[in-house]
């Protein structure tokens, strides 16, 4: 292989892991039982008009295993904070008391475990989507190698590595969900 093929396939196995890698990030914040700070990782609350994580502007904590409190470290943040989290669309509701925010957690039904399993394979499918993507572009500048006078045979030989790496990542995004979806049904 030339050394412009090599590059194109690193860069291929490189983005598609990247996807997988966001995937595992995604299902670490999709919770079934016990209550965690990392459930309002990504959240972003509008502090004086810049658009900031959640962590940046609040003390987040879990006095038990059901509840999250988060304290703002100026009590105009509740307000904001507030609206981050319903936008967020996680699946409960802040109350206000006094100068904090306290989520209890829903219990967890089986509606709820379904629930949150339809929201992990959706996040899988977007991660399928991303893989896909990264497939089709390196794909394209493979075909354009042939400009640069590489062989047919090269190229055909690379978008096999490239399937084969397709392939691979997609798998193991589904092993990701299988194991997250162990992890919510679960009791």
């Amino acid at each position: 292989m030339t050394e412009e093929s090599k590059q194109l396939l690193e860069e291929c196995k490189v983005s598609m892991q990247g996807a997988v890698s966001f995937l595992v990030s995604a299902m670490h914040k999709i919770k079934a039982g016990k209550a965690s700070p990392s459930m309002l990782e990504g959240i972003k609350v509008d502090y004086y008009g810049n658009p900031t994580p959640i962590e940046q502007v609040a003390n987040i904590s879990t006095p038990d295993p059901k509840q999250i409190v988060i304290q703002p470290w100026e009590k105009t943040m509740l307000s904001p904070i507030d609206k981050a989290i319903l936008a967020a669309n996680l699946g409960f509701t802040p109350k206000f008391e006094g100068d904090i925010l306290r989520i209890v957690l829903p219990i967890v039904t089986e509606e709820r475990r379904k629930e949150l399993v339809k929201r992990a394979k959706s996040e899988v499918e977007d991660a399928k989507v991303s893989i896909r993507n990264v497939r089709r572009s390196i794909i394209d500048k493979a075909k354009k190698l042939k400009d640069k006078g590489v062989s047919e045979d090269e190229i055909k030989l690379l978008e096999k590595e490239i399937e084969a790496a397709t392939e691979k990542e997609i798998k193991a995004s589904e092993e990701v969900f299988s194991l997250k979806e162990k992890e919510i049904m679960s009791i």
